[in-house]
């Protein structure tokens, strides 16, 4: 059965905020679920809690030794929170739940994730997507960015972090923060994520752990090595701890499915050709004949009545086709090394000095293979859609192509190949100051850099053109539909080939075909770099110990982000003939044992024919940056430009913020009545300072840079009662806010001083999305170790990013005068297409969550236990459909599951231990509105279960075996509400691993 999109029918959860301001009715629930549980590092008081400190988990009072170990202490360390935090803890030295830190993410109440080649990428915590989430590293902001494929969003250049990019062995605890308080810095409307390294004075004296596994991945049939270690030491009598720590991993995984890279309608690129006797759409580009040029000899069907029929059909606005219809292969090679390193030294008693080092490389290869028809989506200039004939064609009632037969069909090999890589580092120093009893200093310094390098991106192509007889059927499946191809696609040098642009024998040395598409070789070599330089100093002092605490503090952070793109100078991309001394099938390789276990429909293509890269690269030397032959900017044309090339610029830019803030809470644990009460309150003043450069196109690309100032009052308040030895009510409100996406910012773009005057740019002066949020819970411990929670939330955004069309003199675009000719103003009225600051919406959910140990069980049973979770969120925001139009789309926010829930069984004895957990993500929206004609754009629910059996043969041995992905999960893209139809539908395979660890 095919999953299908949330209906927009769904029943409106209402959340009043008079309901949600009634302490005594909830505290939000965050018992963290999976094999892992929610808790705060355990304050030595209530009163002296610090959200600001999440390195200083108290693993001197709680020894977690295993599973149990681990949710008893944590589910302890939650009751005594005054916020509201999720923990996941290791159960042992380098010895994390999960292999993979989204994955342990998603165990979470209200946290879902978002995969890329089978593994978790970045996560949505409560509806609100990676760039409304934070994520902190001993302490310190970080941003870290791979490069994805592009139906996974490509390369990160936005906030959102990748956790993919860390191997899960480095860290001990992982803090998911809900609730905001005052002392925790801004930038997140959906959570703060705090990891944490392991450190010598969490561990006493000389701890020692190695950990060796064998992955294998039942698609790809490869078994790849992950390895860790961990050394610690204390010395002179335990005022100095060093330790270190690394894990590396290798991945090779195949993703293997059907894509189409979105649908649209019939009108769409010019239409379809049409039969003989009927006008054209294009009817400069035909003859009464041929579709297109009379020399190109692609013949329109004959005037019968079916003929006609079928084009009338396939030409209807409201009937959708698949854009590039394709079965393809991607194959994904990568290397992961993390290291960690810390000194801790206390001279005297009071006084902790704290060295943190992180580094982690991902290396990765990506090579993506596809067996496409391109036409359907291209224009007449390059011999597509109009040259197309429909032969037949029906459709669904909702407008989806059920099957078809096409002429003059353009098929095409496609190979693209990526080297990626990227590099993170951060140092981080530590002071925590005791001065007398009752005074403390914490001062933190740090600098977190990510470098995200893509210098290889390269993609080569085969063409048949004009082929006559294709035909698709999704009849018998929606997700996978039987394709037929009149020619053999695994013949070398047969009708896949290199099309080249012929030489000019004399005149001009033309740099395309007319009305056609040729082969291509594309380059494009980029990067992204992000910088974070922070610096926090607070000082806590216990005005009355264990009963009231004043603290204040300053922080201080420096962000930079530089993003690069070059692309070749022929922005055609196109190719001459193949060179002297070389073939057409010498120039190729082949693709085989596509499908393995998909039940594809009978006679789809499991191997065909590609282009050898390397061969394509010695034979045209395409990366010489040089002209190999013919005019500049033509097909032999291999120089690479950047903030010139129309292309490219886009990508050339870069962002500095520079953010001072100041802070003030009092932390309280007095009584109402007979009632405890604990809790927080205070506020944050936070200025940010903005510059951001692009690119705009005139003089072949000119830099702009526009400043912009803002800054925000951020008031927090976190309130707990025990009303009950076994009840405690929390609530908690403030005022919360965002930095826009970092692509919104750039001034780059184009502008046009002649004929209509316009500007299409991003916007530097945009606000920050606002939000006011209140939570509130009401938390049920009814026996030892157990727990159960209902928990309410609503977010009132208060400001949303869309992006519009708007009319607007130049002076107030914050755009420098210089780009302007000498005889304009400035009060001229420009047409500015740019995002814009638009109202925001509410957002409103509740979570549910159970855990329990089944010590009431008799014998055996009683070493079983379950954690359960579901989580429900509703947002309505009004999408802008056109910039020229009022008209707008209601729908949810962009990635909002408005259901998610997971459930773990286990089985620990303090030997055995065995869990199996269950992920689902109900679906959600990527893009509002959609392109293409379509309403939206969005994926299918998930269903994920993973399982973990370890076996302790003594104290120090440890064996483990793991199955991740067990369902083969598809990634299942859609776009259209309506029609549900498929986008991306891949599968990447099952994994298993086993291994031991040792401890000495």
């Amino acid at each position: 059965m095919t999953s299908r999109p949330a209906s927009p029918q769904t029943p409106r959860f209402t959340c009043r905020r008079s309901l949600l301001s009634l302490a005594s009715l909830a505290a939000l629930s965050t018992l963290a679920a999976g094999a892992q549980a929610q808790s705060a590092p355990p304050p030595a008081a209530p009163a002296a809690q610090s959200a600001e400190q999440p390195a200083k988990a108290n693993l001197d009072t709680v020894t977690v030794t295993g599973l149990r170990a681990s949710l008893e202490s944590a589910l302890r360390a939650k009751r005594d929170d005054n916020s509201i935090v999720d923990v996941i803890k290791a159960e042992d030295m380098g010895k994390f739940p999960d292999t993979n830190l989204a994955e342990s993410l998603q165990r979470v109440p209200g946290v879902v994730i978002d995969r890329d080649a089978g593994e978790g990428r970045n996560i949505t915590v409560r509806g609100l997507g990676q760039d409304f989430t934070r994520v902190r590293i001993n302490g310190i902001e970080g941003l870290a960015t791979t490069g994805g494929t592009d139906s996974s969003g490509g390369a990160n250049r936005s906030r959102g972090f990748d956790f993919n990019v860390f191997a899960s062995e480095l860290f001990n605890s992982l803090t998911v923060r809900k609730s905001s308080s005052a002392d925790v810095d801004e930038g997140s409307l959906g959570a703060t994520v705090d990891l944490q390294t392991t450190r010598p004075f969490d561990l006493k004296g000389f701890k020692g752990m190695v950990s060796l596994k064998g992955g294998y991945n039942d698609l790809s049939g490869k078994t790849t090595p992950r390895a860790a270690f961990l050394l610690s030491n204390t010395f002179a009598d335990k005022k100095l701890g060093v330790l270190i720590s690394g894990a590396y991993s290798q991945r090779k995984v195949l993703e293997e499915g059907f894509s189409t890279v979105r649908w649209d309608n019939g009108p769409s690129s010019g239409g379809w050709c049409a039969p003989q006797g009927v006008t054209p759409a294009n009817p400069s580009n035909s003859t009464a004949t041929t579709c297109g040029p009379a020399a190109q000899g692609v013949l329109r069907l004959a005037n019968t009545a079916a003929n006609i029929a079928a084009y009338n059909e396939a030409s209807k606005a409201e009937n959708f086709h698949p854009r590039l219809p394709r079965y393809g292969r991607l194959t994904h090679d990568q290397d992961r090394l993390g290291v960690t390193a810390a000194v801790q030294f206390k001279p005297a008693d009071g006084t902790l000095l704290t060295l943190d080092l992180l580094y982690s490389k991902l290396d990765a290869t990506r090579q993506e293979d596809f067996l496409e028809v391109i036409s359907f989506s291209r224009n007449a200039g390059q011999g597509g859609k109009p040259q197309t004939s429909v032969v037949s064609a029906s459709y669904a009632p909702n407008g989806a192509l059920i099957k078809g037969v096409f002429n003059g069909v353009d098929v095409r090999a496609e190979s693209r190949f990526d080297e990626l890589s990227t590099t993170f580092t951060q140092p981080t120093l530590t002071l925590e100051q005791d001065f007398g009893e009752h005074v403390r200093l914490t001062a933190r310094a740090g600098r977190a850099t990510s470098k995200f390098r893509n210098p290889v991106q390269t993609t080569t192509t085969l063409d048949a053109l004009n082929v006559n007889g294709y035909s698709i059927d999704f009849s018998a499946d929606d997700r996978a539909p039987a394709i037929s191809y009149p020619f053999d696609p695994t013949q070398a040098g047969g009708a896949l080939t290199l099309v080249g642009v012929p030489v000019a024998s004399s005149g001009t040395q033309a740099g395309t075909i007319t009305n056609t598409t040729s082969s291509e070789i594309r380059i494009r070599p980029q990067g992204a770099s992000n910088t974070n330089d922070v610096f926090h100093l607070d000082l806590a002092w216990d005005v009355m110990p264990n009963k009231l605490m004043l603290k204040g503090g300053v922080d201080y952070k420096k962000y930079s982000f530089d993003s690069y793109e070059f692309r070749r100078v022929n922005q055609n991309d196109t190719i001459f003939p193949v060179p002297a001394g070389s073939t057409v099938a010498s120039l190729t390789t082949s693709l085989t044992g596509f499908g393995k276990g998909q039940n594809l429909p009978a006679g789809t293509a499991t191997s065909w024919v590609i282009p050898n890269l390397a061969a394509i690269a010695q034979a045209y030397d395409i990366y010489c940056n040089c002209i190999k032959s013919g005019p500049a900017g033509g097909p032999g044309d291999f120089t690479l430009s950047s903030i010139t090339n129309g292309n490219a610029r886009g990508n050339n830019r870069s962002v500095t913020e520079q953010d001072e803030a100041a802070f003030f809470q009092l932390d309280f644990n007095t009584r109402l009545g007979d009632i405890p009460v604990r809790g927080n309150i205070g506020t944050r003043y936070v200025k940010t300072k903005l510059a951001a450069t692009g690119y705009q196109a005139t003089s072949g690309g000119t830099a702009v840079t526009v400043d912009h100032v803002y800054d925000d009052l951020l008031p927090a308040a976190n309130l707990a009662a025990t009303l009950s030895k076994d009840v405690i009510v929390r609530f908690a409100a403030a005022k919360v806010m965002a930095r826009p996406q970092l692509g919104n910012l750039s001034p780059g773009g184009t502008i046009s001083t002649t004929g209509t005057l316009s500007v299409t740019s991003g916007n530097p002066l945009l606000k920050p999305f606002r939000a006011t949020t209140f939570d509130s819970s009401i938390e049920w411990y009814f026996a030892k170790n157990a727990f159960l929670g209902l928990g309410l939330f609503q977010k009132n955004i208060s400001t949303y990013i869309q992006s519009i069309r708007n009319n607007v003199p130049f002076k107030q675009t914050g755009l420098p005068m210089s780009l302007l000719p000498s005889n304009f103003t400035g009060d001229e009225v420009f047409q500015v297409t740019a995002p814009i600051n638009t109202d925001g919406g509410k957002l409103q959910g509740f979570e549910l969550n159970y855990q329990q140990p089944f010590t009431f069980l008799p014998g055996w049973g009683k070493n079983f236990g379950a954690l359960l979770n579901y989580t429900y969120v509703k947002s309505k925001i009004e999408y802008v459909v056109s910039p020229t139009s009022t008209a707008t789309i209601t729908d949810d926010l962009i990635n909002l599951s408005p259901k998610s829930w997971n459930a773990t069984l286990y089985y620990d004895d303090g030997a055995f231990s065995a869990r199996i957990s269950g992920s689902q993500r109900s679906g959600f929206v990527t893009r509002v509105p959609g392109q293409n004609n379509n309403d939206v754009e969005g994926k299918n629910k998930t269903f994920n279960v993973d399982v973990s059996l370890s076996y302790k043969v003594n104290d120090k041995l440890e064996v483990t075996l793991e199955g991740v992905n067990l369902t083969n999960q598809a990634n299942d893209q859609f776009i259209s509400r309506a029609r549900d139809s498929v986008v991306v539908n891949n599968v990447t395979g099952r994994e298993l691993m086993a291994g031991f660890r040792y401890r000495f």
